[in-house]
């Protein structure tokens, strides 16, 4: 009973609790500055890190999705300026032993219609400062999409290719 009690306090202090819920939005933009849609973060109460995509106009097929590591979406330099993958101290890949980084998300299917629709749950990332990998930090955040799907273990990004679609993660005004 004692050793039940002790892992029960152990598990509530291991993981962080929200007392709100948080929310940002990445508006994603394709190369050309066209709208693509959004992806959505909300920290919930139970401090795990709820993520909604929903874009647009992208080429049918399997794409890497990754959450990189700055706040900026330059266009014309290819979105290189949003720097790596979000590491928080792992690899690439969740094939790697030593993986995956914190921003390394599932690849995501886009249909015949262009219609990306997605939605996951993580513990390796969150909002705030508070939190694990803490998304709204000083330079802040970015989500790409890439041209081709991760292959979950090459590194720095999983042979994905080329950045097609950029949002920055900001919290609504």
């Amino acid at each position: 009973m004692r050793r039940d009690i002790i892992a029960a306090a152990a598990l509530c202090l291991a993981t962080p609790v929200f007392a709100q819920e948080m929310s940002a939005t990445a508006k994603m933009a394709g190369a050309d500055g066209a709208d693509a849609g959004t992806v959505t973060f909300t920290q919930t109460k139970s401090g795990v890190l709820h993520i909604i995509v929903e874009m647009t106009n992208l080429a049918p097929g399997s794409h890497g999705l990754h959450i990189h590591e700055k706040g900026a979406c330059d266009a014309a330099g290819g979105f290189e300026s949003a720097g790596g993958h979000y590491a928080g101290g792992k690899e690439h890949g969740i094939n790697n032993e030593n993986g995956p980084h914190a921003g390394d998300l599932p690849n995501v299917h886009v249909g015949e219609n262009g219609v990306l629709k997605a939605e996951f749950f993580t513990t390796q990332l969150s909002l705030g400062e508070g939190g694990t990998n803490p998304l709204l930090d000083s330079d802040g955040s970015a989500v790409i999409l890439h041209a081709e799907p991760d292959d979950y273990a090459s590194a720095p990004a999983g042979h994905a290719g080329n950045r097609i679609a950029c949002g920055v993660i900001e919290q609504p005004s």
